[in-house]
């Protein structure tokens, strides 16, 4: 309840309840050096709301930064879609956009090697529509079934809680598609210079459904007005030591200054009948739909123009869940997205609690339902006196939207855990990216960063990595194992352990490189 109070009520410091504080220094006791008294309401309130400040961090995309904007559609797209928020050119749409690194944990830098976050929360008259994408048109996995093994290698060692090379590498090894996404996060892409001057993916396919009933297979693509910009390994390392937060506050800091940053939406779309007949895969995460063969097509514009008033309030505690789809936007049968639509939701469940999206920086415009009660629930059940539908007292009874339907699909087969049913190579869009989208400089940029970070693993996991880089590319895999075996990290290392006094055992960190004909058998 936030009543108008006098001016010297309002300036005075209270505790939780508004009860005012005599004093806000020292604790209650009982005499000059006495201890203290446990009447001390002042101090138990204060360090009661201390110990609990922290909720549980996200299991993914912890350390972020976010700003609210607005979206505005530039584009004619009502023959594919019918969501309202796209159904005319002018229309603006108020948004949250959070962007954040991967695998670090909160308070970690957001400058190291990852794939960023890149999520949107569309504020629409048919509710909010989150789409919850990344920096990376790819993902390294495309069952949901391998979610918790991929962040259990990311993230620290459970002995030494430090990020070991040996358990990443040693699960890309054993997931060949991971190395379309792998081998872009090792390019300076995996180092962008802040959040403003990267692109946004969805990399997941949805549906978009139009009025007709017509749908279409689609992917999003949000290009940066600000024009890619990345970091070299030693510059994010550089930097990352100086200031470890370098891109939450160059987005912060700009849009203070007023230099607002965007970015223009772009969609892929297939028609669904001539999509189930694509050579790729459309549900495949691990691929990409060619831009010669499915241009993109121009939709609208992101501006991100205000910051927030508090981290904890918008930035920690903004949920997005890809579940949740306006009208006109459906999910497709693509398997990661299917396990998210699942994954998203129950994770805010247990970080926020029943009611977060009653949370003001979730809330949407209007809810109306008989979803009642539960931990934290601040908006008394919607007023209703009639907690139950199927009722017949009450006066203007919520009714549903026979438009907001989803449009049926066919299904065939036996129920069973299929492996990756498709005929696709995992190999061929790496090899095109690695030989056709680098320049000879990115090449020599991702060899460098490679090595860098595999030459800290074991000969073994090495051997195992270097097979899934020759599959890709005979010069690949060559160009690996010869930085591997002129690593830079062992001289650097031993120069280092050198200099503080180690044994040479102990800075030993890359082993022997076999040759081609031991790795391949």
């Amino acid at each position: 309840m936030n009543q108008q109070l006098p001016q010297q009520f309002t300036k005075r410091l209270t505790t939780s309840s508004g009860i005012p504080i005599d004093n806000n220094q020292h604790v209650l006791t009982a005499g000059a050096r006495g201890p203290i008294l446990l009447q001390d309401t002042n101090f138990i309130n204060k360090i009661q709301k201390f110990d609990r400040e922290r909720i549980p961090e996200r299991a993914a995309h912890a350390q972020g930064q976010g700003a609210h904007g607005y979206f505005e559609v530039t584009h004619d797209v009502t023959k594919y879609t019918k969501a309202k928020f796209l159904q005319n050119i002018g229309k603006r749409t108020p948004l949250f956009c959070r962007m954040s690194t991967t695998i670090g944990s909160r308070g970690s830098s957001d400058l190291l090697r990852d794939i960023r976050g890149f999520a949107l929360k569309f504020y629409t008259e048919d509710g909010n529509y989150d789409l919850v994408g990344v920096n990376f048109p790819v993902f390294f996995f495309r069952d949901p079934m391998q979610a918790p093994d991929f962040f259990h290698a990311m993230k620290q060692h459970p002995v030494k809680n430090a990020f070991d090379p040996n358990t990443m590498f040693d699960f890309f090894s054993q997931v060949p598609e991971s190395i379309h996404a792998l081998t872009i996060m090792y390019t300076d892409r995996g180092t962008p210079v802040g959040y403003r001057h990267m692109h946004g993916y969805s990399a997941n396919t949805f549906k978009w459904v139009n009025e007709q009933g017509q749908s279409f297979f689609v992917k999003y693509t949000l290009k940066t007005d600000q024009g890619i910009k990345n970091f070299s390994n030693q510059e994010a390392l550089t930097t990352a030591g100086i200031q470890p937060y370098f891109s939450s506050l160059d987005l912060h800091e700009s849009i203070q200054k007023g230099d607002f940053p965007s970015w223009k939406m772009f969609v892929q779309l297939i028609p669904e009948a001539e999509g189930e007949l694509y050579k790729w895969d459309i549900y495949d995460v691990t691929k990409v739909w060619p831009h010669g063969e499915y241009p993109l097509i121009p939709v609208g514009r992101m501006v991100l123009n205000k910051t927030t008033q508090n981290y904890f309030a918008e930035v920690d505690q903004v949920a997005f869940n890809p579940a949740n789809l306006v009208p006109g936007i459906e999910p497709s049968n693509d398997r990661l997205l299917q396990g998210r639509l699942f994954l998203y939701q129950d994770t805010q469940l247990h970080r926020l609690g029943p009611n977060h999206d009653q949370i003001p920086i979730n809330c949407p415009f209007a809810v109306n339902n008989f979803q009642q009660d539960g931990l934290m629930n601040v908006l008394s059940n919607q007023q209703k006196t009639v907690t139950y539908d199927n009722n017949t007292t009450m006066e203007e009874k919520p009714k549903t939207d026979p438009t907001a339907a989803i449009k049926p699909f066919g299904l065939t087969g036996l129920t069973g855990r299929y492996s990756y049913p498709h005929s696709n190579d995992d190999f061929e869009q790496v090899r095109t990216f690695y030989k056709k989208v680098l320049t000879s400089q990115e090449r020599d940029a991702l060899i460098e960063n490679i090595c860098f970070s595999l030459g800290k693993c074991t000969p073994q996991i090495q051997q195992n990595m270097l097979k899934v880089f020759f599959m890709v590319d005979e010069d690949y895999g060559s160009r690996v194992q010869k930085g591997l075996s002129q690593s830079s990290i062992s001289s650097m290392v031993g120069q280092f352990a050198k200099k503080v006094g180690l044994s040479s055992d102990k800075s030993q960190l890359i082993g022997e490189s076999c040759n081609r004909e031991q790795i391949m058998t």
